[in-house]
């Protein structure tokens, strides 16, 4: 409900009621809103007055402690006043008048507001003037509390108040109408010398704003002001600010009657006054000589003190400061007064650019070490800088020699590890092992000993040693003294190489005997292999008889079609020939794909026709023998990964048991996924000797290498984790670096060399465990293969739906491919989608059934001219519904042909039929046939659709293109034009040339889809 108006007074026209309601809220001229009011405040002011102190005595104990300044004395009051005199102040009120002290004092004003009506602002000020007063001034009896005596007020806040004063309104008076009270800005206070005939006179000047003042009736207010007055009328008082806090001699020059007058020095002493006086009272008030008669030389700077505090553990703490002589110059700007590199940069982080210092640090470790011993020592050479010292100097000691090492191993009870001693010695001074070690193996650059010594670790000498810290994983590890495993004799060769001196133990000798060198020991193939060996066959025989002895595993990594397997039959006859004629029978465990588990039986039983083979086919819960039983009377027992997987209690219960000779792992990319349970089942399992075979070592990432090694030499890299960041990441990956500007290139130059130097350690570290060769190089007696690949347009109806079907796809997968991992099955659905309609639109849909197959067209063109030629085919495709509408042309064409793919049941059957058989044309799954098989009986390939891994079609390729081969082999690589797989064949190229290097800079391998490769082939 609204309020009802109220009528206007007659005091208030109509006209003006607009005007009055605006005053009330317009600000006052000191910035303050103005308060409601009915009528004018009183008005206040603050009065100056000079008053004469009247001291106390024992007779006077009670009344004034001072009084107005040349007063009249009432009778009985002689001499009452000490003729000294002080400004003081107190408010006033406007009265008909004038100005008059009435009631108001500093006591009661704070009850007075509205009593008296003063303004709120006004009267706020003045309570706020006596508060700050009495607050950094002590009571003392007797205290006049009536006035408020300048020369009192401590806090040089009381320039703010007297300008605030200003803003509000509040003038300072005098006593009379004609007295002048002036505050100035400015008060300084010097003494000029002047040099005649009678020597040197010193004469005190004081001006305020420019203005020169008599002395003898200045006073301080604190110490950061000057008053003055006039005892004649009409008054004059003058208060200023000084710019800089008044020193002592300043003030003493205020109270000195004698100072205050001048001072004459004789001319027969004017030398030791200018000698042992002038530059001790420069240091407290400026003296200036205006006729040059006084030399005057320029004024030390203050001393810049850096005060080093010393703490427990190996702490320390910088503080800066500057050291004034009271009166000096500027401070310079620190960064002038130090030379450039003296302290850190960013110790000046956060200082004021113009004179700051550099801002308190803490240090600790050795970075206070290296303060201690380089950075004060140059602080305290600087003129202008002091170092101070406190709490207790540890006496840092850097260690600059060359450290001497020596180095022995020690067989441990572990049958793998030898512990490695290790003694530095640095400037005649042990270096104890356990820091140094730590600080090896978490990269520390220098090591700080409790003792105060410290030294730099980057020394060519120890980096074999950080080397061997990084290769030996995690620190908890170690017990007392690191251990070495017998897989890093390349690294122990580093080691001894850079060493003083090495005294190794002798079965550490024997062990790098047999594996140094390119060439293995030579062991004589055993008499009852049914096969002569190849000259490189009997080498890598020989090699894997050394690792075998040594209880080395290891990786055969020889080409496809260069005998791997009858090398690791050699071993096995091998070992059963030189086994004790008391020891106990130990079978080899071979491990392979289900559909190579029939070759190894085949294969061994016509190699090593003694031994005793076993397959097993079946899980021990559904077989007829136990798997103990069935391996205690065989020397081979052959089973897949599958049993393995889901068998393992039983297989580990053998090798805890009478255990097993060795465990051999075919194909062994079948457990290159270090996460994969068969990994975990072959890593685990105890057996004295591991080997990996496998044509393709590395066929996505280098982090297959490191589940294989993980497996047949556990101690030559450490965990997976720290394999990643010290190969992995600087091999694979390719710095984008600077492209322009200063510096650029410099980037990918940096990475391109850590790349190197990574790449050349990893192979100086799997050489003696890894062997390859190529066919190119150990069997040039292989007939030619040459390749040839064949670009086939599709027809024009193809071509508009595949483009359709691009763009489609295109605009669905750009989108996911940033977060590839999360959308991986959706993107490879669509990239398999566009493999397919590349080859044959009816894939997709029947619907399509009616647009020819251009690639189809021309398989069976080439087909046609093979069969009539006397030749034999193999024919591979990742896509086995598309062997399947091949298989309906060769049947339409009437050749005569073989299928095989990962649902036929009898494969052995199959193989055979085509190779003894009349079959001119073998239908492969890439899949199910690209390892495990021979089919030498052919000599041309046809690779139906790319794979962006290399070493996939090479495993396809080298089913016919191996030892036993005597024809050329010609091998068609068939693209459809202007599609996906024209990308894949570059991404192909792209990808292999990564691992070139790796083992024996052959391309070999490539590497897993990345975002940017599947952006490359929608694009």
């Amino acid at each position: 409900m609204s309020r009802p108006a109220q009528p206007h007074s007659a005091a208030e026209p109509h006209g003006d009621a607009w005007r009055i309601a605006l005053n009330e809220l317009l600000p006052t001229s000191g910035g303050e809103a103005a308060s409601p009011r009915t009528h004018a405040h009183t008005a206040l002011a603050l009065y100056f007055e000079l008053r004469e102190l009247i001291p106390r005595s024992t007779s006077k104990w009670n009344g004034p402690t001072s009084r107005t300044a040349g007063a009249p004395r009432r009778a009985g009051q002689d001499g009452i006043g000490n003729g000294e005199y002080r400004l003081a102040v107190r408010p006033v009120a406007r009265t008909a008048r004038g100005w008059a002290r009435g009631s108001i004092t500093w006591s009661n004003i704070p009850h007075l507001l509205n009593r008296q009506n003063l303004d709120p602002a006004q009267h706020r000020w003045f309570c706020q003037f006596v508060a700050l007063h009495r607050a950094g001034t002590p009571a003392t009896p007797g205290q006049d509390l009536d006035w408020v005596f300048l020369g009192d007020w401590g806090n040089p806040v009381l320039w703010q108040l007297l300008r605030q004063a200003a803003e509000l309104g509040i003038p300072c008076v005098g006593p009379t109408a004609a007295a002048r009270v002036l505050v100035g800005e400015r008060a300084t206070l010097n003494l000029t010398a002047t040099r005649d005939a009678d020597g040197i006179r010193m004469r005190p000047t004081l001006t305020i704003d420019g203005s020169a003042l008599p002395v003898s009736a200045a006073h301080a207010i604190g110490t950061h002001g000057i008053y003055t007055f006039t005892l004649t009328k009409p008054h004059t008082y003058c208060v200023a600010p000084t710019e800089m806090p008044l020193t002592s001699e300043q003030l003493t020059l205020l109270s000195s009657s004698r100072a205050a007058t001048g001072i004459t020095v004789p001319a027969t002493e004017a030398d030791e006054f200018l000698r042992d006086f002038l530059p001790r009272l420069r240091e407290g008030i400026e003296v200036t000589s205006p006729d040059v008669s006084i030399p005057l030389p320029p004024l030390a700077p203050p001393t810049l003190v850096v005060t080093a505090t010393f703490g427990p553990r190996h702490s320390l703490t910088l503080a800066w400061r500057w050291e004034h002589r009271r009166r000096a110059s500027e401070p310079p700007r620190v960064r002038d007064l130090l030379p450039e590199g003296v302290i850190p940069e960013s110790w000046f982080a956060g200082a004021d650019e113009t004179s700051a210092l550099p801002r308190s640090i803490r240090l600790r470790g050795i970075d206070a070490a290296e303060c201690a011993v380089r950075i004060l020592p140059a602080l305290q050479e600087i003129h202008g800088v002091r170092v101070e010292s406190a709490g207790t100097d540890p006496h840092y000691q850097e260690l600059t020699g060359t450290p001497r090492l020596t180095v022995t191993t020690i067989p441990t009870e572990r049958p793998d590890w030898f512990d490695l001693g290790v003694i530095v010695t640095v400037d005649g001074q042990d270096v104890p092992f356990a820091p140094l070690f730590r600080a090896l193996a978490t990269g520390t650059r220098k090591l700080l000993l409790v003792d105060g010594r410290y030294l730099s670790l980057t020394h060519p000498a120890l980096v074999p040693l950080a080397e061997l810290i990084s290769a030996s994983g995690e620190l908890a590890e170690w017990e007392t003294t690191p251990v070495m495993s017998r897989y890093q004799t390349s690294l122990w060769a580093d080691i001894e190489d850079l060493a003083d001196e090495s005294r190794p133990a002798r079965e550490w000798r024997d062990l790098v005997a047999g594996l140094s060198g390119d060439t293995p020991q030579s062991v004589t193939p055993p008499r009852g292999l049914n096969a002569t060996l190849r000259p490189y066959q009997a080498e890598g025989f020989s090699w894997l008889a050394v690792l075998w002895q040594q209880r080395l595993g290891a990786i055969l990594a020889d080409d496809m079609g260069l005998g791997k397997t009858i090398q690791c039959l050699a071993l096995m006859q091998h070992v059963a020939e030189t086994r004790p004629p008391t020891g106990a029978r130990q079978p080899f465990l071979v491990v392979a794909p289900t559909s190579v588990v029939s070759t190894w039986v085949s294969e061994a039983r016509r190699f090593t026709p003694d031994l005793v083979i076993c397959e097993i086919t079946t899980t021990e819960a559904v077989g007829t023998v136990s798997l103990s039983e069935a391996a205690a009377m065989a020397d081979i027992v052959v089973t897949s990964y599958a049993l393995l997987r889901l068998d393992i209690d039983a297989y580990r219960a053998v090798a805890t048991g009478s255990g097993w000779a060795g465990l051999i792992l075919d194909e062994a990319q079948f457990v290159k996924n270090h996460a994969s349970r068969v990994h975990e089942c072959a890593r685990d399992l105890p057996v004295r000797f591991k080997l990996a075979v496998t044509g393709t070592p590395l066929e996505n990432s280098l982090t297959e290498l490191h589940a294989l090694t993980a497996i047949v030499a556990p101690g030559l890299f450490p965990s997976r984790r720290h394999f990643v960041e010290e190969y992995v990441r600087p091999i694979e990956t390719e710095a984008a670096g600077v492209t322009a500007g200063p510096g650029a290139g410099s980037a990918v130059e940096t990475a391109s060399t850590l790349r190197t130097e990574r790449l050349d350690r990893l192979r100086r570290r799997i050489r003696p465990f890894m062997l390859r060769r190529t066919k190119e190089v150990v069997a040039p007696e292989l007939p030619a293969k040459q390749e040839q690949t064949l670009h086939i347009e599709l027809t024009p109806e193809h071509r508009d739906l595949y483009d359709v079907f691009l763009q489609r796809e295109r605009r669905k997968l750009l989108g996911l491919i940033e977060d590839l991992d999360r959308n991986r099955f959706i993107v490879f659905r669509s990239l398999t989608l566009l493999r397919m309609l590349a080859l044959d639109a009816s894939l997709l849909d029947d619907a399509y059934a009616g647009i020819p197959s251009a690639k189809l067209d021309t398989l069976l063109e080439q087909l046609g001219d093979v069969v009539h030629e006397g030749h034999r085919a193999l024919v591979f495709s990742q896509f086995t519904t598309y062997l399947g509408k091949a298989a309906e042309r060769l049947d339409a064409a009437g050749i005569r042909y073989t299928y095989l793919d990962g649902s036929t049941l009898n494969r052995r059957t199959v193989i055979e039929e085509f190779k003894t058989g009349d079959a001119h044309v073998f239908l492969i799954s890439l899949k199910a046939g690209g390892v495990g098989l021979t089919l030498t009986e052919a000599d041309y390939v046809f690779l139906l659709d790319p794979w962006w891994n290399p070493a996939t079609e090479a495993q396809a390729i080298d089913r016919t293109h191996r030892i036993g081969q005597d024809k050329s082999v010609m091998v068609y690589r068939m693209i459809a034009a202007g599609t996906i797989e024209e990308k894949v064949m570059k991404l192909k190229e792209r990808k292999a040339a990564l691992f070139d290097a790796v083992v024996n800079d052959e391309a070999l391998f490539g590497s897993a889809l990345t975002a940017e490769d599947i952006r490359a082939l929608l694009t």
